[in-house]
């Protein structure tokens, strides 16, 4: 497919999604194509002035939304996710063109968006406080939970529409409106996001302006984070991002919830599935590239069992298909951007100077028509050194080994990030240990599969430069609401707590 197919393609598919043809030859935002490197169009940025007016709509739809009870602003969700249960191909298709993901990934994320509107749906009727035991006769002591105000939204370019779906869905039942400020290398499914969000506002009866998306760079950023009526910002990309914006929020004393780096391991121990475990290692290694925060970074294995599991997974890697992830036999589409490749290639470079040793990949792929493809990377190393310790977003996997599981463990927590983990054991007293609090010190830790692939039913999130963030399902909905103690005296009398007595 030629650059002008993938972004005629591009345009058809936005037209379908409702977006009238957006592009500007005179925008200062370029939107580019992993799947061949080249422009697609350019879009205009908003002026810091223009996202302070979209936060004047929001504030003004959010005084309107708070007093509609949550079962109905369920109704506004229930809409979105039929329009995107109707437009899931497209919308998936315009996510593999824009962040290059192979087309059951781009389907599979759409997929997480229509999951999270059924759960969000569900939720708006459970919305719920407590009863509390009070030591004084004649009260009664609740808590409350209230819509909260204006929600900013940051996403990075990896998950360009679930993200903010995890934020938006339950910031709209819980009362709350979006001001959403996308990855500058996804735009276009921002907008295609924004379209059916209107739709379905229009639809539900929703007022105007509850979501909006704001585009451009730093400075729209900025604007976002720093603007004081904005109670909680949603930040999702690299730990650095989450160390600038984290101050900045707390500056004003707003909240922050953030999605940051990982470093994630998967320990294989002796009684180990090891089909089980490649399988699991293999899609959490090179799945999206190896541009997920969950993706697999680190492979702990038992020294018994290293040999073999090294020989099966290098067999694993020279077979996948690399390729347009245009083509459903592709498994492993391009990298980004040539930034990508150009980290992806320094870590390789460092890890041997190290004393790693290059199991398989660690090169470019040849690929017809441009792109940053490169082979899936396997690097035995001798130690966990400071580059095992980076995260590096590509498919690059270095392997270490161990003796006793609290080695392994002692390795696995050796890292700043900490966000998902996994074991492959049949042994249930490893499995329970790594479950432990002893065991992984992630946010997320599974027992035989791999750390990627996370479902929305529970709270996403990590620890340590993870951010301690919490996003999706479980009780990830508090963070979008305010919290109220009540107390209610019913008698005639005024006692007072722990006893005072003040007459």
């Amino acid at each position: 497919m030629t650059m002008t197919d993938i972004a005629e393609q591009a345009r058809a598919v936005l037209g379908r999604l409702g977006v009238a043809d957006p592009f500007d030859p005179d925008g200062d935002l370029v939107c580019r194509s992993p799947i061949d490197g080249h422009e697609i169009g350019r879009l205009v940025s908003h002026r810091p002035t223009e996202v302070s007016a979209a936060v004047d709509r929001a504030v003004v739809a959010f005084e309107q939304w708070r007093q509609v009870p949550a079962p109905v602003r369920g109704r506004f969700v229930r809409e979105l996710g039929e329009l995107l249960r109707e437009h899931r191909d497209d919308l998936g298709t315009l996510v593999t063109i824009e962040a290059g993901k192979i087309v059951s990934e781009g389907r599979g994320e759409v997929q997480e968006m229509i999951d999270i509107c059924d759960l969000a749906v569900g939720l708006s009727r459970q919305l719920h406080g407590l009863t509390i035991a009070t030591e004084r006769p004649g009260h009664r002591m609740m808590e409350q939970w209230h819509p909260l105000g204006v929600v900013g939204v940051i996403s990075a370019f990896n998950f360009p529409v679930a993200v903010w779906s995890w934020n938006a869905a339950l910031a709209f039942v819980c009362g709350d409106a979006v001001v959403w400020k996308p990855s500058e290398k996804t735009l276009l499914t921002a907008l295609a996001c924004q379209a059916l969000a209107e739709e379905a506002g229009r639809r539900a009866g929703a007022p105007e302006g509850l979501s909006a998306v704001v585009l451009g760079a730093r400075e729209v950023g900025e604007a976002l984070v720093d603007d004081p009526r904005v109670p909680l910002v949603s930040a999702t990309g690299s730990t650095r991002m989450g160390r600038q914006v984290a101050p900045r929020v707390a500056a004003r004393l707003g909240r922050t919830l953030l999605e940051l780096g990982g470093n994630n391991a998967a320990i294989v121990a002796p009684s180990a599935d090891l089909d089980l475990a490649v399988r699991g290692i293999v899609f959490s290694a090179v799945g999206t590239a190896g541009q997920r925060c969950t993706s697999l970074r680190r492979v702990i294995v038992h020294e018994s069992v290293k040999d073999d599991l090294l020989t099966r997974l290098a067999a694993a890697y020279e077979s996948l298909p690399i390729g347009s992830p245009l083509d459903p036999a592709t498994l492993v589409g391009p990298l980004v951007d040539e930034q990508a490749w150009a980290a992806f290639d320094a870590a390789i470079t460092q890890a041997t100077a190290d004393g790693g040793v290059l199991v398989t990949g660690g090169r470019q792929a040849a690929v017809d028509g441009g792109g940053s493809y490169v082979e899936p990377a396997i690097v035995d190393m001798p130690d966990q050194t400071e580059i095992v310790r980076t995260e590096t977003f590509a498919p690059l996997v270095y392997v270490l080994t161990y003796d006793t599981l609290e080695e392994a463990i002692a390795l696995h927590n050796g890292v700043a990030q900490g966000l998902s983990s996994s074991i492959f054991t049949l042994d249930v007293r490893e499995a329970e240990t790594f479950l432990s609090a002893v065991g992984s010190d992630c946010g997320i830790a599974n027992v035989n599969i791999g750390p990627s692939g996370a479902e929305i039913g529970g709270a996403f999130g990590g620890e340590k430069d993870t951010g301690g963030g919490r996003e999706s399902g479980s009780d990830a909905w508090r963070n979008y609401m305010r919290r109220v103690t009540n107390t209610v005296n019913y008698s005639t009398d005024l006692p007072l707590a722990q006893g005072v007595e003040f007459a």
